[in-house]
């Protein structure tokens, strides 16, 4: 698009998280007027640590803001799987992308607080509940729950899994509910029984359970995660300290020490859901981004990557595509493939028997760690 009608394009993004943050920060970049609308009176993110890739950092490389993000991060050199009581599965360096090499661990409050921190001040306006979109073509109109209504001729929906956006336009399926639930916490590197030494993650796989060793020792902490099968699809469960410990019976004896010392009121308890792939992700004035079009399960770690990467597709396709309604369709075409396939792929999680579906010659027997 012109560079005029870049600067005269309104933008509202619905939704302040990963995704809606990084959007604003590329989008503004372009000099479009762009606003930001959150549900939350405040921004608080709630939940532990994430790795980012590579590609994501050369995306914030690329803004001007890699400083800002990184330096509350801890880079690491690889992952590491392992069985529950510690042998070795496989051991991979981190795919390198370009000049940047390293994926960065963070944790996710410090993640959106850095996001949010590079974004002109008055661009994030908080107390907005989204209630209801109009697609008019050439604009839409969003009214919200405090009774403010906003016309903008871009709308980006990155409102999240429950994506009011989303059902509204273009797709009235739910969340798929998988099976599992997510048990989180962050705890000190003091209580982590000697299992956190470097500054890379580590995953255990059981029975129906995975445990995650995420390091984020530039806080002095470890973020830690179990994923555990459940039949309970309640968003919020109930659960006791005797259900976590029961989801790691015959794992290695010090990650069932760091479970037993867990403070329940810290812990991060969720059902695990995802969304079925959405055919079409934009009209000509309203377009989907991250878990609002793409929502996945976390066991290959690319949700909030996946929403930068987008974030940065549509800004190269507005600055690129001849126009609007042109730009919004190449944005489709260059990340659904991607975000189709991992979808499915996190599906798949991460038993010893679908590693090899996951990583092609990277099969269980391979005990001895690559180097």
């Amino acid at each position: 698009m012109q560079t005029s009608e870049l600067k005269n394009l309104k933008i509202a993004i619905v939704g302040a998280g990963y995704g809606g943050a990084a959007a604003a920060k590329a989008l503004s970049l372009l000099g479009a007027q762009v606003d930001v609308y959150e549900q939350a009176g405040r921004t608080r993110e709630v939940g532990a640590g994430i790795g980012l890739r590579p590609s994501t950092m050369n995306r914030f490389r690329q803004w001007g803001i890699f400083d800002a993000i990184a330096k509350v991060t801890s880079p690491s050199e690889y992952f590491e799987i392992l069985t529950a009581t510690g042998e070795p599965i496989m051991k991979e360096a981190w795919p390198a992308d370009g000049e940047q090499t390293h994926t960065h661990l963070i944790h996710r409050g410090d993640f959106i607080e850095a996001l949010l921190g590079v974004l002109p001040e008055g661009m994030v306006h908080l107390g907005h509940k989204l209630e209801s979109i109009r697609d008019e073509g050439d604009r839409s109109v969003l009214t919200f729950a405090n009774g403010r209504t906003v016309e903008a001729d871009l709308v980006v929906g990155a409102d999240g899994i429950k994506s009011v956006v989303r059902k509204e336009l273009f797709s009235d399926k739910g969340p798929v509910f998988s099976g599992e639930h997510a048990y989180r916490a962050v705890i000190s590197l003091d209580d982590a029984h000697g299992m956190v030494t470097d500054d890379n993650l580590r995953m255990y796989i059981g029975k129906g359970t995975k445990v995650y060793l995420l390091p984020l020792r530039h806080r002095g902490q470890v973020s830690f995660d179990i994923t555990a099968l459940c039949p309970d699809s309640a968003w919020n469960p109930e659960v006791t300290k005797d259900d976590v410990m029961a989801t790691v019976e015959g794992f290695d004896e010090r990650l069932v020490a760091i479970t037993r010392g867990l403070d329940m009121s810290t812990v991060n308890i969720r059902a695990v859901y995802d969304i079925d792939p959405v055919d079409t992700w934009h009209s000509d004035s309203v377009v989907l981004l991250g878990d609002a079009a793409h929502s996945m399960l976390h066991h290959q770690g690319q949700g909030a990557n996946s929403a930068i990467e987008d974030a940065g597709a549509l800004a190269d396709a507005l600055r690129d595509a001849p126009s609007l309604k042109e730009a919004l369709a190449r944005y489709q075409a260059t990340r659904k493939p991607e975000t189709d396939k991992l979808q499915a792929i996190s599906r798949q999680g991460w038993s010893e028997e679908e590693i090899e579906d996951v990583f092609p010659g990277q099969k269980p027997a391979d005990a001895a760690p690559k180097e």
